[in-house]
């Protein structure tokens, strides 16, 4: 792998949700690149967050890239919300969505950019027909639900094995990575192959998140 600067999408999950537009001026001010939204409903995976107008009443407060993570059952039923709330990446799992394709197409013609995510159980063989459609694949390094976990290490496999499916058939979309993300385990992701690193307690724990984000893309 060349070196190239990653993009730094800290996740909103990790934020103190009583100060969020202090968060966000955080995230701003750090030289992150965007902001990752984790949307779950207690369903698809073990917890509650937020919905769209959450995303919608902060839209205002940010510049940077809104990237949201549907973590939900059944997400084509709330692309056209998201999508007007004011996302930039709208990502819905693999193993929620039956019929992925039209899910994709929606999301695209919402004029939003659409990407899939794998948690870390399922291969991502199981894209292959379907990665020359998306412009970012997320892949799950924890079992989704909470934020804090430590890194999968087989997930490290899956990511540099997505690299070559993605040099090959479509190289142009993103590899991002979300859970155990820090500047200890920053370095193998990148020689993995990653273009988006989601960091979320590491980033807001940071007494200095703006030399932690200079780590993660210098390292």
């Amino acid at each position: 792998m060349d070196k190239k600067k990653i993009i730094i999408a800290p996740s909103i999950l990790s934020a103190d949700f009583s100060s969020i537009c202090e968060a966000l001026s955080v995230i701003e001010s750090s030289g992150a690149e965007w902001v990752h939204l984790d949307v779950m409903d207690g369903f698809f995976v073990p917890n509650i967050t937020f919905g769209p107008k959450f995303i919608r009443d902060i839209r205002a407060g940010s510049s940077l890239i809104f990237d949201t993570h549907l973590m939900i059952h059944q997400p084509e039923n709330f692309i056209k919300d998201f999508a007007d709330s004011g996302s930039d990446y709208i990502t819905v799992h693999y193993e929620a969505s039956l019929h992925l394709h039209r899910t994709i197409q929606e999301i695209k013609l919402s004029g939003k950019k659409a990407g899939i995510s794998l948690v870390p159980s399922t291969p991502v063989e199981v894209l292959e027909d379907i990665l020359p459609e998306l412009d970012q694949v997320l892949v799950m390094t924890v079992n989704p639900g909470f934020g804090g976990q430590t890194l999968i290490p087989f997930c490290v496999d899956k990511i540099a094995k997505l690299r070559n499916m993605c040099d090959r058939k479509n190289p142009d979309c993103k590899i991002s990575v979300d859970g155990g993300v820090n500047n200890d385990t920053i370095s193998v992701l990148k020689t993995a192959g990653i273009d988006v690193a989601v960091t979320g307690s590491a980033f807001f724990s940071s007494l200095n998140p703006t030399e932690f984000v200079k780590i993660l893309k210098n390292r």
